[in-house]
């Protein structure tokens, strides 16, 4: 118990984060006034990415809105950014923003239906191969007329799912009993707990990569397919046939290294689901469906209609995605009796925190915006021709978007790139200003799984309730990431290059 008021201070500062993330998160705070008034504002912008990056990389050991706000508010304070500018990055991702508060509630709401159908695909499907293949196909299929959050938000929903049957089945049995606990378990419950958590967070990263899988594809895939189409003029149809010289064979790709690293248990995959957690799982899906009766019966009803509606109303584009998600919320609290107050605000508590770190991590994108940290890299890539330049533009806006916002990132380049296409005068080809459009999209798509910072469904999963449950940290997603993140980006790279010859072929099967 402190005994001072200066030891009560450095206890509540950042809470029960250890003594020596608190003093970094200090001297980074002490670091940065020092840096601006010595070495300039670009270098201490680039420092401020590595500090938030570092909050992003201890979540588990705090989560990294009150450190990572602390950074940015220092920010703005010295001037590196402005209030306005922070204001005006968040107005550009408001959509991002009313996705996470309703639709993420949307999805707790129909988290009965899910947890029933894919109980029953996981209890039938005893292949690890075939179900990991099968969450990543359908992470892949989803996003690519849904939103990558979105799925997201789905298969942590079945996953917590999962987590708490087997969760509720010990604790009845023992009592008291925390399975984040592990010194708590017995030898028999820990071994099968630690292979659960493991089969989970394959199971998670194998979706979550297929939402980048997908999400490269379609112009409604990602935000910054939408903006990029925009520019260019290009149809859904159009944006597709651009896009698939690379983006079906990194497709392909991806799905071959979702099978090989089950098969060969590469990089933490491979974990299987226990025989005991199995039976747990038969057993509390056949109980649930004797318990369910007419009632329950009808409320999964409702909630299979509001799934049709859902994917429906985002496939057309009815309404922006936010909106939808809160018709989702009011159907199904209206139709299904949820009526109390508490229980309608339990929806929310997943997503805002996540919502509050994302206006945080725009400050910082605002400090990347005011300061022209990109400008030396733009200008670089701009001055290359040919393949070159094409190859240059996939992995500047590769590399880029690990550490930043992808959004920001495509939005910067093709900005700049129009700006040059249009005062080239013809000496750059409206050819070469597809293609550099296509490694601009792809480029901020395909290599930006090798970080949470990367993609934002990445850091919402990173971020959650269920990360600490199944022990996801940032650096095991990097780790589970990497055979991804090397097969996708290498593979990308190669038809980036030879996007030429293969844009030729696809045209003249259209001709």
């Amino acid at each position: 118990m402190a005994r001072t008021i200066a030891q009560a201070l450095n206890k509540n500062l950042l809470g029960n984060a250890p003594d020596w993330y608190k003093l970094t998160i200090l001297g980074f705070l002490v670091l940065n006034p020092v840096l601006l008034n010595t070495v300039g504002p670009f270098i201490t912008g680039w420092v401020l990415i590595g500090e938030f990056i570092f909050t992003l990389a201890m979540a588990l050991k705090c989560y990294p809105l009150p450190a990572g706000g602390l950074l940015a508010m220092e920010a703005v304070f010295l001037g590196m950014t402005s209030p306005q500018t922070v204001y005006n990055e968040t107005l550009h991702n408001f959509p991002v923003i009313l996705l996470l508060m309703f639709m993420v509630a949307g999805i707790y709401f129909m988290k009965d239906l899910l947890q029933y159908a894919f109980t029953k695909i996981l209890v039938r499907v005893r292949s690890k191969i075939l179900i990991s293949l099968l969450f990543c196909f359908a992470g892949a299929f989803l996003s690519a007329f849904l939103d990558a959050l979105t799925v997201t938000a789905v298969i942590m929903a079945v996953a917590y799912g999962f987590y708490n049957v087997y969760h509720h089945y010990v604790s009845g049995r023992s009592g008291t009993y925390d399975l984040c606990d592990d010194t708590m378990c017995k030898a028999m419950d820990q071994a099968d707990l630690k292979e659960f958590r493991g089969y989970l967070r394959n199971l998670m990263m194998h979706g979550a990569v297929g939402t980048a899988l997908g999400g490269v594809c379609t112009l409604v895939g990602e935000p910054q397919n939408l903006l990029i189409g925009h520019e260019m003029g290009w149809s859904f149809a159009d944006f597709f046939i651009k896009v698939a010289p690379i983006s079906m064979p990194v497709l392909f790709m991806g799905l071959l290294t979702c099978v090989l690293v089950e098969r060969f248990k590469i990089s933490g995959y491979g974990h299987g689901m226990p025989g005991n957690v199995r039976s747990i799982l038969m057993e509390e899906s056949a109980r649930r469906d004797e318990a369910r009766g007419k009632q329950g019966q009808a409320q999964l009803l409702i909630q299979a209609c509001a799934g049709v509606w859902l994917i429906i109303a985002l496939a057309f584009h009815l309404a922006e995605v936010g909106i939808i998600g809160l018709s989702v919320i009011v159907g199904l609290t209206a139709l299904n009796g949820i009526t109390d107050e508490h229980r309608i605000g339990h929806a929310f508590q997943e997503a805002l925190p996540f919502t509050a770190l994302l206006v945080v991590f725009f400050a910082v994108v605002a400090v990347i915006h005011d300061q022209h940290l990109f400008a030396p890299v733009i200008k670089a890539v701009l001055a290359l021709e040919g393949r070159a330049q094409l190859a240059a533009y996939y992995m500047a806006n590769g590399l880029l978007s690990m550490i930043s916002d992808n959004v920001f990132v495509a939005t910067v380049y093709i900005t700049e790139t129009k700006k040059a296409f249009l005062a080239s005068g013809g000496a750059m080809s409206r050819e070469q200003f597809d293609m550099l459009a296509v490694a601009i999209n792809t480029g901020t798509n395909i290599p930006s799984v090798a970080t949470p910072n990367g993609q934002a469904a990445f850091l919402f999963l990173l971020t959650s309730a269920l990360a600490p449950v199944i022990r996801l940290s940032y650096g095991r997603m990097v780790l589970l990431a990497l055979p991804y993140t090397v097969v996708m980006t290498l593979s990308g790279l190669v038809a980036t290059w030879y996007m030429p010859e293969v844009e030729h072929w696809i045209l003249s099967l259209f001709s």
